[in-house]
Protein backbone atom coordinates (compact mmCIF):
# COMPACT_ATOMS: atom_id res chain seq x y z
CA UNK A 1 0.00 0.00 0.00
CA UNK A 2 1.15 3.30 -1.23
CA UNK A 3 2.12 5.92 1.93
CA UNK A 4 1.99 9.30 1.81
CA UNK A 5 5.15 9.74 2.34
CA UNK A 6 6.15 7.26 -0.62
CA UNK A 7 3.86 9.51 -2.34
CA UNK A 8 4.70 12.85 -1.76
CA UNK A 9 8.35 11.27 -2.76
CA UNK A 10 7.70 9.97 -6.09
CA UNK A 11 5.76 13.28 -7.04
CA UNK A 12 9.84 14.82 -5.95
CA UNK A 13 11.38 12.59 -8.03
CA UNK A 14 9.33 13.02 -10.84
CA UNK A 15 10.00 16.55 -10.56
CA UNK A 16 13.29 16.23 -10.13
CA UNK A 17 13.69 13.72 -13.68
CA UNK A 18 15.93 15.27 -16.40
CA UNK A 19 14.25 17.27 -19.30
CA UNK A 20 13.80 15.17 -22.74
CA UNK A 21 17.05 15.70 -24.39
CA UNK A 22 17.85 15.29 -28.12
CA UNK A 23 18.64 11.60 -27.49
CA UNK A 24 15.47 11.10 -27.32
CA UNK A 25 14.23 12.40 -30.38
CA UNK A 26 17.15 10.73 -32.29
CA UNK A 27 20.07 12.76 -32.06
CA UNK A 28 19.82 15.02 -34.44
CA UNK A 29 22.78 17.71 -35.50
CA UNK A 30 19.98 20.39 -37.45
CA UNK A 31 16.73 21.59 -38.09
CA UNK A 32 15.21 22.61 -40.88
CA UNK A 33 11.56 22.99 -42.01
CA UNK A 34 10.13 22.45 -45.17
CA UNK A 35 7.05 22.08 -47.25
CA UNK A 36 5.64 19.57 -47.97
CA UNK A 37 3.97 18.41 -51.07
CA UNK A 38 -0.08 18.27 -49.46
CA UNK A 39 1.07 22.48 -48.74
CA UNK A 40 1.69 21.62 -44.80
CA UNK A 41 4.22 22.12 -43.58
CA UNK A 42 7.07 20.45 -41.10
CA UNK A 43 10.14 20.91 -38.43
CA UNK A 44 12.82 18.48 -38.86
CA UNK A 45 15.52 17.09 -37.05
CA UNK A 46 18.49 16.06 -39.81
CA UNK A 47 21.63 13.78 -38.38
CA UNK A 48 25.10 14.25 -39.96
CA UNK A 49 24.38 11.80 -42.55
CA UNK A 50 21.37 13.79 -44.16
CA UNK A 51 18.67 11.15 -42.88
CA UNK A 52 15.56 12.54 -40.89
CA UNK A 53 15.78 11.88 -36.89
CA UNK A 54 11.93 12.89 -36.45
CA UNK A 55 9.51 15.59 -38.28
CA UNK A 56 6.90 17.31 -36.41
CA UNK A 57 3.73 19.28 -38.18
CA UNK A 58 4.37 23.24 -38.04
CA UNK A 59 0.84 25.22 -38.28
CA UNK A 60 2.66 27.32 -41.07
CA UNK A 61 5.74 27.84 -42.86
CA UNK A 62 8.94 28.37 -41.12
CA UNK A 63 11.77 30.49 -41.59
CA UNK A 64 14.39 29.68 -38.89
CA UNK A 65 14.27 27.63 -35.65
CA UNK A 66 16.21 28.02 -32.44
CA UNK A 67 17.48 24.65 -30.73
CA UNK A 68 17.36 24.81 -26.96
CA UNK A 69 20.88 23.61 -26.08
CA UNK A 70 19.86 20.28 -23.94
CA UNK A 71 16.06 20.03 -24.05
CA UNK A 72 14.29 18.62 -27.49
CA UNK A 73 12.60 21.91 -27.84
CA UNK A 74 13.03 24.36 -30.54
CA UNK A 75 11.47 27.74 -30.75
CA UNK A 76 9.96 28.61 -34.37
CA UNK A 77 9.44 32.16 -35.83
CA UNK A 78 7.20 33.35 -38.40
CA UNK A 79 8.21 34.73 -41.63
CA UNK A 80 9.59 38.66 -40.74
CA UNK A 81 7.89 40.35 -39.63
CA UNK A 82 5.54 37.77 -37.50
CA UNK A 83 4.06 38.37 -34.25
CA UNK A 84 4.26 34.80 -33.07
CA UNK A 85 6.77 31.92 -32.24
CA UNK A 86 6.30 28.37 -31.26
CA UNK A 87 7.82 26.42 -28.85
CA UNK A 88 7.72 23.10 -30.24
CA UNK A 89 7.91 19.63 -28.45
CA UNK A 90 10.09 18.28 -30.73
CA UNK A 91 8.79 14.26 -29.24
CA UNK A 92 5.51 15.07 -30.66
CA UNK A 93 5.11 18.68 -32.54
CA UNK A 94 2.90 19.73 -29.78
CA UNK A 95 3.05 23.20 -28.95
CA UNK A 96 4.37 23.99 -25.76
CA UNK A 97 4.13 27.70 -25.15
CA UNK A 98 3.39 30.48 -28.21
CA UNK A 99 5.32 33.76 -27.86
CA UNK A 100 3.85 37.15 -28.95
CA UNK A 101 5.81 40.54 -28.81
CA UNK A 102 4.77 43.91 -27.37
CA UNK A 103 2.04 45.19 -29.52
CA UNK A 104 4.09 47.24 -31.26
CA UNK A 105 6.77 44.77 -32.14
CA UNK A 106 6.97 42.26 -35.09
CA UNK A 107 9.57 39.49 -34.56
CA UNK A 108 12.26 39.45 -37.25
CA UNK A 109 13.04 35.60 -37.54
CA UNK A 110 15.56 34.67 -35.80
CA UNK A 111 16.51 34.30 -32.19
CA UNK A 112 18.89 32.42 -30.28
CA UNK A 113 19.04 30.42 -26.32
CA UNK A 114 21.85 31.77 -23.88
CA UNK A 115 25.00 28.89 -23.72
CA UNK A 116 22.34 27.12 -20.75
CA UNK A 117 18.84 27.12 -22.17
CA UNK A 118 17.76 29.64 -19.83
CA UNK A 119 17.02 32.81 -21.66
CA UNK A 120 15.86 33.05 -25.36
CA UNK A 121 17.19 36.19 -27.11
CA UNK A 122 14.33 37.05 -30.03
CA UNK A 123 14.99 39.78 -32.75
CA UNK A 124 12.53 42.39 -33.03
CA UNK A 125 11.55 45.86 -34.90
CA UNK A 126 8.84 48.27 -34.02
CA UNK A 127 5.98 48.48 -35.84
CA UNK A 128 6.40 52.83 -36.74
CA UNK A 129 9.83 52.76 -37.64
CA UNK A 130 11.73 49.34 -37.63
CA UNK A 131 13.84 50.51 -34.59
CA UNK A 132 15.24 47.33 -33.58
CA UNK A 133 14.55 45.14 -29.99
CA UNK A 134 16.18 42.43 -28.69
CA UNK A 135 13.67 40.68 -26.80
CA UNK A 136 14.03 38.21 -23.14
CA UNK A 137 12.34 36.00 -22.69
CA UNK A 138 12.79 33.12 -19.37
CA UNK A 139 12.84 29.63 -20.73
CA UNK A 140 12.43 28.27 -17.52
CA UNK A 141 9.64 30.21 -16.51
CA UNK A 142 7.23 29.06 -19.26
CA UNK A 143 8.94 31.74 -21.78
CA UNK A 144 8.01 34.60 -19.94
CA UNK A 145 8.71 37.98 -21.40
CA UNK A 146 11.37 39.66 -18.55
CA UNK A 147 12.99 42.27 -20.19
CA UNK A 148 14.48 43.99 -23.84
CA UNK A 149 17.18 46.26 -25.31
CA UNK A 150 17.68 48.12 -28.57
CA UNK A 151 19.87 46.20 -31.13
CA UNK A 152 21.31 49.71 -31.78
CA UNK A 153 20.32 49.71 -35.56
CA UNK A 154 17.07 49.23 -37.77
CA UNK A 155 15.55 46.18 -39.43
CA UNK A 156 17.75 43.81 -37.05
CA UNK A 157 17.66 39.73 -38.75
CA UNK A 158 19.86 37.61 -36.92
CA UNK A 159 21.93 37.71 -33.15
CA UNK A 160 24.22 34.97 -32.13
CA UNK A 161 26.24 34.50 -28.37
CA UNK A 162 30.17 34.83 -29.18
CA UNK A 163 32.20 32.29 -27.78
CA UNK A 164 32.76 34.34 -24.89
CA UNK A 165 29.53 33.96 -23.47
CA UNK A 166 29.52 37.58 -22.81
CA UNK A 167 28.62 39.10 -25.80
CA UNK A 168 26.07 39.44 -28.52
CA UNK A 169 26.58 40.20 -32.33
CA UNK A 170 23.78 41.80 -34.01
CA UNK A 171 22.93 41.81 -37.76
CA UNK A 172 21.05 45.45 -38.37
CA UNK A 173 19.61 45.07 -42.03
CA UNK A 174 19.17 48.97 -42.02
CA UNK A 175 15.80 48.86 -44.20
CA UNK A 176 12.48 50.39 -42.43
CA UNK A 177 9.80 48.91 -43.59
CA UNK A 178 5.84 49.50 -44.05
CA UNK A 179 4.14 47.87 -40.90
CA UNK A 180 1.27 46.39 -43.58
CA UNK A 181 2.89 45.18 -46.50
CA UNK A 182 6.88 45.41 -46.02
CA UNK A 183 7.32 47.91 -48.51
CA UNK A 184 10.23 48.76 -47.83
CA UNK A 185 10.98 52.92 -47.46
CA UNK A 186 14.03 53.92 -46.79
CA UNK A 187 16.53 52.30 -49.32
CA UNK A 188 18.20 55.84 -50.84
CA UNK A 189 19.25 56.29 -46.94
CA UNK A 190 19.55 52.96 -45.30
CA UNK A 191 22.55 52.00 -42.83
CA UNK A 192 23.05 48.49 -42.52
CA UNK A 193 25.29 47.75 -39.29
CA UNK A 194 27.46 44.75 -37.25
CA UNK A 195 26.58 45.35 -33.71
CA UNK A 196 28.04 43.78 -30.46
CA UNK A 197 26.86 44.40 -27.09
CA UNK A 198 26.93 43.18 -23.60
CA UNK A 199 24.10 40.76 -22.29
CA UNK A 200 22.21 43.76 -21.41
CA UNK A 201 22.59 45.64 -24.04
CA UNK A 202 25.26 47.75 -23.55
CA UNK A 203 27.13 49.03 -26.97
CA UNK A 204 30.34 47.78 -27.25
CA UNK A 205 30.70 48.16 -30.93
CA UNK A 206 29.59 48.79 -33.89
CA UNK A 207 30.28 48.76 -37.51
CA UNK A 208 28.87 49.78 -40.74
CA UNK A 209 29.01 49.71 -44.89
CA UNK A 210 30.15 53.20 -46.15
CA UNK A 211 31.01 52.12 -49.79
CA UNK A 212 28.27 49.75 -50.00
CA UNK A 213 25.11 51.05 -47.52
CA UNK A 214 22.18 49.23 -49.58
CA UNK A 215 23.88 46.26 -48.66
CA UNK A 216 21.89 44.60 -46.16
CA UNK A 217 23.19 42.51 -43.60
CA UNK A 218 21.29 39.27 -43.04
CA UNK A 219 22.36 36.59 -41.50
CA UNK A 220 25.57 35.47 -39.26
CA UNK A 221 28.08 32.69 -38.39
CA UNK A 222 30.77 32.55 -35.49
CA UNK A 223 33.98 30.80 -35.50
CA UNK A 224 35.28 29.34 -31.84
CA UNK A 225 37.48 32.27 -31.88
CA UNK A 226 35.39 35.26 -32.17
CA UNK A 227 35.54 35.46 -36.21
CA UNK A 228 32.21 36.73 -37.35
CA UNK A 229 31.11 36.26 -41.25
CA UNK A 230 28.14 38.05 -42.65
CA UNK A 231 25.87 37.42 -45.24
CA UNK A 232 24.66 40.25 -47.34
CA UNK A 233 21.63 41.25 -49.62
CA UNK A 234 21.61 44.10 -51.94
CA UNK A 235 19.26 46.39 -52.27
CA UNK A 236 20.41 48.82 -54.78
CA UNK A 237 20.70 49.31 -59.00
CA UNK A 238 20.01 45.99 -60.24
CA UNK A 239 22.48 44.68 -62.19
CA UNK A 240 25.45 45.49 -59.98
CA UNK A 241 27.70 42.92 -58.37
CA UNK A 242 29.23 44.02 -54.90
CA UNK A 243 30.40 41.42 -52.15
CA UNK A 244 27.67 39.39 -50.09
CA UNK A 245 30.29 37.97 -47.73
CA UNK A 246 32.33 40.13 -45.36
CA UNK A 247 34.65 39.40 -42.16
CA UNK A 248 34.67 40.98 -38.75
CA UNK A 249 36.76 40.62 -35.81
CA UNK A 250 36.40 42.60 -32.76
CA UNK A 251 38.92 46.10 -32.50
CA UNK A 252 39.79 45.18 -36.38
CA UNK A 253 38.68 46.57 -39.97
CA UNK A 254 35.73 44.71 -41.98
CA UNK A 255 37.36 42.47 -44.77
CA UNK A 256 35.18 42.31 -47.97
CA UNK A 257 34.94 39.17 -49.69
CA UNK A 258 34.74 39.09 -53.22
CA UNK A 259 34.14 37.01 -56.02
CA UNK A 260 35.41 37.40 -59.57
CA UNK A 261 33.32 39.62 -61.21
CA UNK A 262 31.34 36.92 -63.23
CA UNK A 263 30.87 34.79 -60.19
CA UNK A 264 29.57 37.66 -58.48
CA UNK A 265 26.89 38.49 -61.01
CA UNK A 266 25.32 35.10 -61.08
CA UNK A 267 24.57 35.32 -56.73
CA UNK A 268 22.12 37.68 -58.26
CA UNK A 269 22.80 40.35 -55.58
CA UNK A 270 21.48 37.81 -52.90
CA UNK A 271 23.16 35.66 -50.26
CA UNK A 272 20.77 33.51 -48.04
CA UNK A 273 22.68 31.55 -45.83
CA UNK A 274 26.30 31.54 -43.94
CA UNK A 275 28.37 28.85 -42.56
CA UNK A 276 31.93 28.34 -41.64
CA UNK A 277 33.35 25.52 -42.66
CA UNK A 278 33.51 22.34 -40.24
CA UNK A 279 37.37 22.68 -39.64
CA UNK A 280 36.90 26.87 -39.82
CA UNK A 281 39.14 27.23 -42.26
CA UNK A 282 36.79 28.72 -44.93
CA UNK A 283 33.56 30.20 -45.24
CA UNK A 284 30.83 30.11 -47.75
CA UNK A 285 27.26 31.51 -48.59
CA UNK A 286 24.59 30.35 -50.54
CA UNK A 287 22.51 31.68 -53.27
CA UNK A 288 18.84 30.54 -53.84
CA UNK A 289 18.06 33.09 -56.60
CA UNK A 290 21.66 32.24 -58.13
CA UNK A 291 21.50 28.56 -57.75
CA UNK A 292 25.18 28.88 -56.20
CA UNK A 293 27.69 28.46 -53.33
CA UNK A 294 30.17 30.41 -52.83
CA UNK A 295 33.20 29.43 -50.89
CA UNK A 296 36.36 31.74 -49.26
CA UNK A 297 38.96 31.32 -47.34
CA UNK A 298 39.64 32.65 -43.77
CA UNK A 299 41.14 35.97 -44.82
CA UNK A 300 38.37 36.35 -47.62
CA UNK A 301 40.05 34.78 -50.56
CA UNK A 302 37.64 33.06 -53.32
CA UNK A 303 38.19 29.68 -53.29
CA UNK A 304 35.41 28.20 -55.63
CA UNK A 305 31.51 27.79 -56.47
CA UNK A 306 28.68 25.18 -56.60
CA UNK A 307 25.95 24.88 -58.65
CA UNK A 308 23.09 23.70 -57.14
CA UNK A 309 19.08 25.06 -58.00
CA UNK A 310 17.66 26.59 -55.41
CA UNK A 311 20.82 25.83 -52.72
CA UNK A 312 20.01 28.12 -49.37
CA UNK A 313 20.14 26.06 -45.99
CA UNK A 314 23.69 25.97 -44.97
CA UNK A 315 25.30 24.73 -41.89
CA UNK A 316 29.24 23.30 -40.52
CA UNK A 317 29.76 19.91 -40.98
CA UNK A 318 32.41 17.58 -40.22
CA UNK A 319 33.13 17.06 -43.77
CA UNK A 320 32.83 21.00 -45.07
CA UNK A 321 29.32 21.89 -44.92
CA UNK A 322 25.88 20.43 -45.29
CA UNK A 323 23.46 22.22 -47.26
CA UNK A 324 20.09 21.98 -48.32
CA UNK A 325 17.71 23.45 -51.62
CA UNK A 326 13.46 23.89 -52.12
CA UNK A 327 13.90 20.45 -54.46
CA UNK A 328 14.16 18.53 -51.61
CA UNK A 329 18.22 17.47 -51.56
CA UNK A 330 20.58 17.58 -48.31
CA UNK A 331 24.23 17.42 -49.11
CA UNK A 332 27.86 17.67 -48.06
CA UNK A 333 29.77 20.21 -49.72
CA UNK A 334 33.70 19.80 -49.63
CA UNK A 335 36.84 20.99 -52.05
CA UNK A 336 35.70 18.34 -54.27
CA UNK A 337 32.68 20.11 -54.81
CA UNK A 338 28.90 18.41 -53.82
CA UNK A 339 28.02 15.24 -52.93
CA UNK A 340 23.72 14.24 -52.11
CA UNK A 341 23.12 12.49 -49.39
CA UNK A 342 19.08 12.16 -49.86
CA UNK A 343 16.15 13.70 -51.06
CA UNK A 344 13.16 14.04 -49.33
CA UNK A 345 9.70 14.59 -50.60
CA UNK A 346 9.82 18.33 -49.03
CA UNK A 347 10.81 21.87 -49.85
CA UNK A 348 13.49 22.85 -47.48
CA UNK A 349 13.58 26.28 -46.26
CA UNK A 350 16.06 28.85 -46.37
CA UNK A 351 18.18 27.50 -43.13
CA UNK A 352 19.85 24.94 -41.63
CA UNK A 353 20.02 25.34 -38.17
CA UNK A 354 22.94 23.30 -36.07
CA UNK A 355 21.12 22.16 -32.15
CA UNK A 356 24.79 22.33 -30.83
CA UNK A 357 26.79 25.38 -32.09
Amino acid sequence: MTTRRAFLASLLAAGASPAVGWAAVGDPSYLAAAKLPDGSYMLAGLREDGSEAFRVPLPARGHAASAHPSRAEAVGFARRPGTYALVVDCRDGAVLHRLTPPEDRQFNGHGTFSPDGSLLYTVEQRVEDSAGFIGLWDAEANYTRIGEFESHGVGPHDLRMMPDRQTLVIANGGIQTDRWDRTKLNIETMRPSLVYTALDGTLLEKRDLPEFSQNSIRHLALRGDGLVGFAMQWEGEPGMAPPLLALHRRGEELVLCEAPLGDELAMDGYAGSVAFSGDGAEIAITSPRGGRLHRFSESGAFLGSVSRDDICGLASHAGGYMASDGLGGVMLISPEGATPLRRAEAAWDNHLVPIRA
